[in-house]
């Protein structure tokens, strides 16, 4: 729980707090990727598929195919509906299911989809075009104007794609993309017509490919675009959730995805260790708890921690 200290307080009994409570959250990380990979592997397990297991395993499912369409191609009357294509494509999913870096980033954006898709209902914040965004489309100085335009094209699809659990290839980090790549040629190794196949869509595939200019690519050109004013982008009302997910992780140093599951109950300590690294003042760290967890309230002292130290400790923990 995170709880506050009885007064009087000192700054140490604050640390130490923060320090067990990330202790414990950290203890709850480590267990994701395995229990993950279980449910997403087990469909008897019904009770546990939720909606965030459901979209994992679809988002999983969307990758497969597009990688099997493009080495076998779409025409089902033809080789697509073959019994070598369906072996292909199990022996693919599976591949990606075992890929615990693609699951958890996989599992990280949906729960970003989540998180964005509960603040548009209960808070009106737009995932798609917030007042930041806003701002920076209407600006005057056109490379910022040129780039958040980008940003909100691709955030739209990023709202579309989830919704419907499907994630496109060429919108994964370039290490987890090469992955799936090497994945597919291994699949279609032995099978010579196959494999000749598989090159050329993975040809394809990189060629295509721009990390740049991918959804996460373009959310972080946006914010080392901001310099200094980025502690702007540290407000969930203003800048919205992709924005300031992306601003989190980069002011505290941490990985994106750590950033997204510091919005999760469980990890209240990181949250608050996170903001305060960032630069974030009491207020402002105050009120991004009061939109993600109205009913939790920092622990008494919180304010005596300064952001080297909140740095520090995320450090030794990370």
């Amino acid at each position: 729980m995170f709880e506050a200290v009885a007064n009087p307080i000192s700054a140490e009994a604050v640390e130490n707090e923060l320090r067990e409570d990330l202790l414990q959250g950290d203890a709850m990380l480590g267990t994701i990727a395995p229990i993950l990979r279980h449910l997403l592997a087990n469909d008897a397990h019904s009770v546990f598929s939720d909606d965030l297991i459901a979209r994992v395993r679809g988002i999983i499912a969307d990758l497969t195919r597009q990688m099997i369409e493009a080495v076998h191609g779409h025409d089902t009357d033809t080789d697509f509906d073959t019994e070598a294509t369906a072996g292909h494509s199990g022996s693919l999913s599976q591949a990606l299911l075992e890929n615990g870096a693609l699951v958890g980033h996989a599992h990280a954006l949906a729960l970003e989809w989540q998180l964005a898709d509960r603040l548009k209902m209960r808070m009106s914040i737009d995932p798609v075009l917030p007042p930041l965004v806003q701002a920076m489309v209407a600006s005057n100085d056109n490379s910022a104007s040129m780039l958040a335009m980008k940003l909100l094209a691709a955030q739209a699809r990023f709202c579309q794609s989830l919704g419907r659990m499907q994630l496109p290839l060429t919108e994964l980090p370039a290490d987890l993309l090469h992955g799936c790549l090497i994945a597919m040629r291994t699949i279609c190794s032995e099978d010579s017509e196959c494999d000749s196949k598989a090159a050329s869509a993975e040809s394809t595939f990189r060629s295509s490919f721009a990390e740049a200019e991918t959804r996460l690519g373009i959310l972080s050109r946006l914010v080392i675009g901001m310099g200094g004013g980025g502690l702007a982008a540290l407000s969930l009302s203003h800048s919205g959730v992709a924005v300031f997910l992306t601003a989190l992780a980069m002011a505290s140093r941490q990985d994106r995805a750590v950033a997204i599951m510091a919005t999760n109950e469980s990890q209240l300590a990181r949250l608050a260790l996170s903001l305060r690294a960032s630069g974030l003042k009491t207020a402002a760290i105050e009120e991004q708890f009061n939109i993600l967890h109205p009913d939790i309230a920092l622990p008494d002292g919180f304010d005596r921690l300064n952001p080297d130290r909140a740095a520090a400790i995320l450090a030794v923990r990370g």
